[in-house]
């Protein structure tokens, strides 16, 4: 299998993840929607106070995490290359 096959395979699985992921208690969507933070306590003591940072969101997935961020004033970026998880992000940032 060449490489290309690998990236396209790859692919497929993560865009299938974005329905299952948004859909299960441990993402929990409609507890992040009203304000709850994705974050863990060790990120949030690593990163300090991120009001006015940029911050680059590699693999965000939908960008629960890059949506806390920007919550906390943070300038921020998710990148993923899963278009189904920008999409969410992006519908999940109107909230």
């Amino acid at each position: 299998m060449n490489n290309n096959n690998y990236f396209k395979i790859n692919l497929k699985r993560w865009n299938e993840l974005v329905e299952i992921n948004s859909k299960s208690k441990l993402y929990d969507l409609e507890e992040f929607k009203s304000s709850k933070t994705s974050l863990l306590s060790i990120e949030l003591e690593e990163l300090g106070d991120v009001k006015g940072k940029s911050l680059l969101h590699l693999q965000c997935h939908f960008g629960m995490d890059t949506l806390s961020w920007a919550r906390m004033g943070a300038m921020v970026t998710g990148v993923d290359f899963s278009q189904k998880a920008i999409s969410l992000a992006k519908e999940l940032s109107k909230n």
